[in-house]
């Protein structure tokens, strides 16, 4: 059995192993080195010292021509040696372009095997007395559409979700989610959220996580339960699903989990959602509930105060590392905190290099996985089996640690998302770190941030950074009155907590004009959400853009929703 499809589910097992490295190069080189695109540098060769010497370090517009013949039409060994039968497609909004990577099934088992060994990690932590429970996960998928020569482009988790491998896999006997497999595959986003719902509550005393992919879904999914519990509880009551259900399979599946009549229920339901606060509305409805299952680092971390708010501040496990070049590894260590998490690489994926940070310009300076230093700054480089060589991710990562000699990195931030209005570069790392700082203040007046982007508007001069907050009252209340003290703080917290040029660049030279915060109407970053999915993206993978400035079609999303706008006061002090 080649090293890819080892798929030992051990922890014990990982190892960063040179030699698994090695041995996932080799056969991606046999595969491959005959395509057309990488014959031009290895001639038929498999050597790997010809490899790192020739294959030149690449990114997306590099290659972009090469998957578009394939997408075209052309046979799959213009890339890759193996069959293309699919093609992903990333959500656009990290990087600002939507982008689409050949693969074919072997990626989906690979993504199972990651996703297989981080259930594992948190089984250890979390399952006791030999009762798992269920999961009340909001998975769900989109139809996919099709590139000119007829083969499929879909998200990463519609394609896993839509797979054989989901299909058949062995846990399926043991119900481990709430949800039927018929609610995931509901290719209309509300009918299978509703029924996600349903489903979970029904069970709600089985129920021992709750989760998504991306922490912003779940999120949304709870402002769908204040908008329709009432509704919900109608049809546990009855024992009959709404009629605006008309996907036939979700019914019929859902329509068994209810099981019938089930009024006391339902008072209980209409109980805990009837309260003023939806503070820790998840251990309320959901007692037996440990932990929360979702992505919270890069952008994602700006929605932790949200979750811990409504979840009474439950265990948030970040689960996976991946993006659709491909899945990298996975959290070992659940119980961290959330700033904590690290993600062990797995070995057996891809083959994983890594460019320094300060590397500047020197290509040469790529070290292999098993070579990286703690504490170092790199960029991962990937090459696949399906036509990515040497390519540069776009993720800034810190080693952390090791786990049986695996290298364990910290995301930093999008390498590409950064604000300047002048010489100064403001990284998404510390937009983030700047918008908590400045959410404590929000404390004050009982609102929380429900939402953030940003973008350097220099239409004028001195140009300035713009923030769009997205503010709810603590207290259930849709409508709220903005203090002007309390605004202008929060606008002087987020200057002082850039680095020392952008202050500089404030106080001294006055380069740069005072930060301002416009504030949106409630619903504005779901309308942000649906213009990004009409571009063609996925519901269950889309992630808040930390930064705007290349699309102005989603700044006048949000610019038509501003309520009201707050500038600091004062440059901050140096």
């Amino acid at each position: 059995m080649s090293p890819s499809f080892n798929l030992i589910l051990d922890l014990e097992e990982l190892t960063s192993n040179e030699q698994i490295q090695e041995d996932i190069l080799e056969e991606i080189l046999t595969l491959n080195a005959n395509t057309e695109y990488l014959h031009r540098f290895l001639h038929g060769s498999s050597d790997k010292e010809l490899f790192k010497k020739n294959v030149p370090v690449v990114t997306y517009d590099d290659v972009k021509p090469y998957i578009e013949r394939v997408a075209n039409g052309e046979p799959s060994d213009v890339i890759s040696g193996g069959a293309i039968t699919m093609f992903l497609r990333s959500t656009g909004t990290s990087g600002g372009k939507q982008k689409i990577f050949p693969v074919n099934d072997m990626y989906i088992k690979k993504l199972g095997y990651v996703i297989a060994l981080q259930s594992l990690a948190v089984s250890k932590h979390f399952d006791s007395g030999g009762e798992k429970g269920k999961a009340m996960e909001f998975h769900c998928t989109k139809p996919p559409s099709a590139t000119p020569s007829g083969l499929p482009i879909t998200a990463v988790f519609s394609s896993f979700f839509m797979s054989d491998y989901f299909k058949n896999r062995p846990s399926k006997c043991n119900s481990e989610y709430t949800s039927p497999d018929q609610v995931i595959l509901c290719p209309d986003y509300k009918q299978s959220l509703y029924c996600h719902f349903l489903c979970g509550l029904v069970q709600r005393d089985e129920v021992v996580s709750v989760g998504a992919t991306f922490a912003y879904v779940l999120v949304r999914a709870i402002d769908f339960l204040k908008n329709n519990w009432k509704e919900l509880c109608s049809n546990i009551r009855s024992g009959h699903v709404s009629e605006w259900i008309t996907d036939l399979n979700c019914k019929n599946a859902v329509t068994t989990i209810l099981g019938g009549p089930n009024p006391k229920l339902a008072d209980v339901i209409e109980q805990e959602c009837s309260n003023k606060s939806w503070e820790g509305i998840i251990s309320q409805l959901l007692p037996k509930a440990k932990y929360i299952d979702c992505i919270i680092t890069g952008q994602m971390a700006q929605y932790i105060p949200t979750l811990d708010f409504y979840s009474n501040k439950l265990p948030l496990v970040s689960t996976t590392y991946g993006s659709s070049e491909s899945t990298f590894g996975m959290n070992v260590d659940p119980l961290c905190k959330p700033q904590d998490v690290s993600y062990t690489f797995a070995p057996n994926i891809s083959y994983f290099e890594f460019l320094p940070v300060d590397h500047e310009g020197d290509m040469t300076s790529i070290v292999d996985l098993a070579d990286v230093k703690l504490g170092c700054y790199y960029e991962p480089v990937v090459t696949n089996y399906f036509g990515l060589h040497r390519y540069l991710i776009g993720d800034i990562l810190q080693v952390t640690g090791f786990y049986n000699n695996t290298p364990q990195f910290r995301f930093v931030h999008r390498k590409n998302v950064v604000l300047s209005v002048k010489s100064e570069t403001t990284t998404e790392d510390e937009l983030l770190k700047a918008s908590a700082h400045a959410t404590v203040v929000l404390e004050s007046s009982n609102l929380m941030l429900m939402g953030f982007t940003c973008y350097a508007d220099i239409s004028t001069f001195p140009g300035h950074y713009v923030f769009y907050w997205e503010l709810k009252a603590k207290g259930g209340n849709d409508v709220f009155e903005l203090d002007k003290k309390v605004m202008v703080k929060c606008c002087s917290v987020l200057e002082e907590s850039f680095d020392e040029l952008y202050r500089r660049n404030r106080s001294e030279d006055r380069t740069i004009g005072a930060l301002e915060i416009r504030v949106v109407q409630q619903g504005a970053f779901d309308s942000l959400m649906e213009y990004f999915v009409s571009l063609g993206g996925s519901i269950a993978q889309y992630k808040t853009p930390v930064c705007i400035n290349s699309s102005s079609e989603a700044l006048a999303v949000l610019e038509n929703k501003v309520l009201a706008r707050f500038y600091s006061a004062k440059p901050p002090p140096l």
